[in-house]
């Protein structure tokens, strides 16, 4: 179903027509949430809320942007909230928390890698999603879309309604910091480990 004839249904009330827009668009928009939260729960309870917020608002959808542009917005502004919510909730929680799911993964799709190299994986893992939390938000909602979810710049441009000289720059300045707050972390992990 194009995508007026699908919004169309949707807005006259055709529960089959939402259906079908939840299981076209559920897996980017997992995908979009997970590359923001980096817990997998949290991501689905977040997808479930921007198809609430679909649901919610159809009627104000007027086809000024694509619909998988709107809906992508909608994902991208709950997972912001969501990591804003967290922050307010712990303000310091621990750069090398480490998930026992994420852990028990790593060792069963990867045999071959030994405990400490596992710890070590998981250990860069952190701090690099550590880093990306770290970015302002317009800054982290390029590389999320650019990193996680594999848009070109011209749909980045789209879902963040900017040009895509904008987001050529949000991306150069997000690798920038992030080399730097990764260079930092290193520099001092080094200093204080190696005396």
């Amino acid at each position: 179903m194009e995508d007026n004839t699908l919004i169309a249904a949707i807005q006259s009330g055709n529960e089959a027509a939402f259906r079908q827009l939840v299981e076209h668009h559920q897996d980017r928009v997992v995908n979009t949430c997970y590359g923001y939260v980096h817990d997998a729960e949290d991501a689905e309870d977040l997808a479930q809320e921007v198809f609430i917020e679909v649901h919610r608002s159809v009627h104000q959808f007027r086809g000024d942007a694509k619909l998988s542009t709107w809906i992508y917005r909608i994902a991208v502004t709950k997972s912001l909230d969501h990591l804003r919510a967290k922050k307010r909730k712990k303000r310091f929680s621990s750069l090398f928390r480490t998930s026992i799911d994420d852990g028990a993964a790593t060792a069963l799709s990867d045999g071959a890698a030994t405990p400490d190299q596992q710890l070590e994986d998981e250990q860069r893992k952190q701090i690099l999603l550590h880093a990306i939390q770290q970015l302002p938000d317009q800054q982290q909602t390029a590389f999320t879309l650019s990193k996680y979810e594999d848009l070109s710049y011209k749909e980045i441009a789209e879902v963040m309604d900017t040009s895509v000289a904008s987001v050529e720059s949000l991306l150069f300045r997000a690798k920038k910091n992030l080399q730097k707050q990764l260079h930092d972390y290193y520099h001092q992990y080094y200093k204080k480990n190696m005396g």
